[in-house]
C-alpha cells in the first residue's frame, strides 16, 4: 500500500492545511510589498481593539473576582490564606487571562473577519477591487491580520490589569488587605518567566486569528450559506488553534527553565 493511500493525501484536512498554508505564505510575501495600506491599518485597529475592549474588560475583572472568591476556601483550610493575592496573579497572568481574551477575540474578530470577506467575495466586491487595479490581498487581508496581531496583545495587557483589580475586590470581600500590600505581593510573585512568554505568545494568537479569519472569508463559497459557514468554521479552528498555540508555548518555556 502506497504512502499516498496510507496518509489519503487527498482527504479535505489535508487539503485545507494546504491552502492555508499557502495563503499564509502570500500574507508574507504581500506584507514585504509597498505600497501599505496604513490608513486601512489604523481603521481595523480601532475596530479590532477598540471594539472589543469593553468585553474584554469585563470578562476580565469577572474572571479576577471570581477566581479569588473560589481559591479563598482552600487556601483557607491550610492557612495559607495570605498567599491568595499571590496566586491569583500568577494564574491570571500565565496563563489564563491571555487565553481567554485570545478565546473572546477568535469568536468576535475571528467570525467578524470571516463573515465580512465571505460577504465581498460572494457579491463579487473582491473581484471588482481586483479589476480596478487595487490589491484586495493586501488592503483586506494584510490589514486585518496585522491589526490582529497587535491588538489581542495590547487587549491581553488591558485584561490582565482589569483581572488583578477585580482580584483585589475578591480579597476584600472576606477579608481586609490594603491597595499597597496587594499590588506589593502580586508583583513580588511575578517574575520575567511569568510575563514575558505570557506576553509573546498573545501576539501568535493575534496572527492566527487573524489569518485564520481571513482565510475562511477569502475562499468563502456557496453564496450566503457558504458565508455563515465562513463565520462558524473560522471561530471553531481560531480557537482550536489558540489551544494549540498555547500548548506549544507552554511546553517552549519548560524546556527553557522559564517557568
Amino acid at each position: 500500500m502506497s504512502v499516498h493511500k496510507i496518509f489519503n493525501i487527498d482527504s479535505p484536512f489535508f487539503k485545507e492545511i494546504g491552502d492555508m498554508t499557502r495563503f499564509t505564505t502570500r500574507f508574507f510575501r504581500e506584507i514585504t510589498k509597498p505600497k501599505q495600506e496604513y490608513e486601512e491599518f489604523i481603521n481595523q485597529c480601532f475596530w479590532v481593539g477598540y471594539k472589543t475592549l469593553t468585553l474584554v474588560g469585563i470578562t476580565g475583572f469577572i474572571m479576577g473576582l471570581v477566581l479569588t472568591i473560589q481559591s479563598r476556601p482552600t487556601l483557607v483550610e491550610f492557612g495559607a490564606e495570605s498567599m491568595l493575592p499571590a496566586m491569583v496573579s500568577v494564574s491570571l497572568i500565565r496563563e489564563l487571562t491571555p487565553v481567554i481574551t485570545a478565546l473572546i477575540c477568535a469568536g468576535k474578530i475571528g467570525s467578524g473577519m470571516g463573515a465580512e470577506l465571505g460577504s465581498m467575495k460572494v457579491t463579487e466586491q473582491i473581484d471588482a477591487m481586483e479589476v480596478s487595479g487595487t490589491n484586495p490581498f493586501k488592503y483586506l487581508v494584510v490589514t486585518r491580520v496585522m491589526a490582529a496581531t497587535i491588538m489581542v496583545p495590547v487587549l491581553s495587557s488591558v485584561a490582565n490589569a482589569i483581572s488583578l483589580f477585580g482580584g483585589y475586590l475578591g480579597v476584600n470581600l472576606r477579608g481586609q488587605v490594603s491597595w499597597h500590600l496587594y499590588w506589593f505581593q502580586v508583583f513580588d510573585a511575578l517574575s520575567f518567566g511569568d510575563v514575558v512568554p505570557s506576553l509573546a505568545k498573545t501576539f501568535f494568537f493575534g496572527f492566527a486569528i487573524g489569518i485564520v479569519g481571513c482565510y475562511k472569508g477569502f475562499t468563502s463559497q456557496k453564496g450566503t450559506e457558504g458565508v455563515g459557514r465562513s463565520a462558524t468554521t473560522a471561530v471553531i479552528v481560531a480557537s482550536l488553534m489558540v489551544f494549540i498555540i498555547d500548548l506549544i508555548a507552554v511546553q517552549i518555556t519548560d524546556l527553557l527553565g522559564l517557568t
